[in-house]
């Protein structure tokens, strides 16, 4: 009969090993995406140190820290040895690093294609659970001046109001707008009801003198640009 060795604690490691000890040692780039949800969840379970439990979670989700942000605390306290709060603190984790993102000097980005929009767009609408609405105000040198949400609805959809954007736009002198909104189900390709939208977006802007540049929609790491499929007319 074959025996194992006992399950080590993570007290039981060395020293250089232990994810705290780590990175006061070295520095947080020299942990793992498994040892950095360790010291979030502090303790592991029975038959799991904290950093094994980190890494039986994050291979449930194919090892994506992307993947694992969507999840809810439902989700997480399903794994044995993650309770309400350790869950509370894994999804807090994930939302700050997704703020931290988009939190960029906007004045500074020049949109000089959709990729450019889409870059900066990503980390704002990343992991929403429903569909969100943004609409991105440039200058005449086509620089980011501000970012605003519009609206906020479920999962297959939300209510944009050409009223609140245009209004937006006029507030602060804005040249140019860049309308973006997100897919849930990670399907970018636009609804009729998404082309009707901009259209009459398009057409009541000419009153003020904006141009519409162009309509995102953000799926799962993947984008549509009205502008580039030629669809702004």
């Amino acid at each position: 009969m074959k025996t194992y060795p006992p399950k080590l604690s993570i007290k039981s490691w060395a020293e250089e090993d232990r994810p705290r000890e780590k990175l006061i040692k070295k520095g947080r780039s020299a942990l793992t995406d498994a040892e950095l949800i360790a010291i979030l969840i502090g303790s592991g379970n029975r038959e799991l140190s904290a950093v094994e439990l980190s890494k039986f979670i994050l291979s449930k989700y194919k090892n994506s820290l992307n993947e694992m942000g969507k999840k809810s605390v439902k989700d997480l306290v399903q794994f044995k040895g993650v309770g309400e709060a350790k869950a509370v603190s894994i999804i807090a984790a994930l939302e700050l690093g997704r703020r931290r993102k988009s939190e960029v000097l906007v004045k500074k980005i020049k949109v000089s294609c959709s990729r450019d929009a889409y870059n900066f767009l990503y980390p704002v609408m990343a992991d929403k659970f429903v569909e969100e609405f943004w609409v991105l105000l440039l200058n005449q040198n086509n620089r980011i001046v501000s970012k605003h949400l519009i609206s906020s609805g479920g999962v297959s959809g939300t209510v944009a109001d050409v009223r609140i954007i245009l209004k937006k736009a006029i507030d602060e002198l804005a040249s140019g707008i860049i309308l973006s909104h997100n897919h849930p189900s990670g399907n970018i390709l636009p609804s009729q009801a998404d082309k009707q939208l901009t259209h009459k977006i398009i057409e009541a802007s000419h009153f003020i003198d904006v141009k519409v540049l162009d309509h995102i929609i953000i799926g799962d790491e993947d984008y549509y640009s009205f502008a580039d499929s030629d669809m702004l007319r």
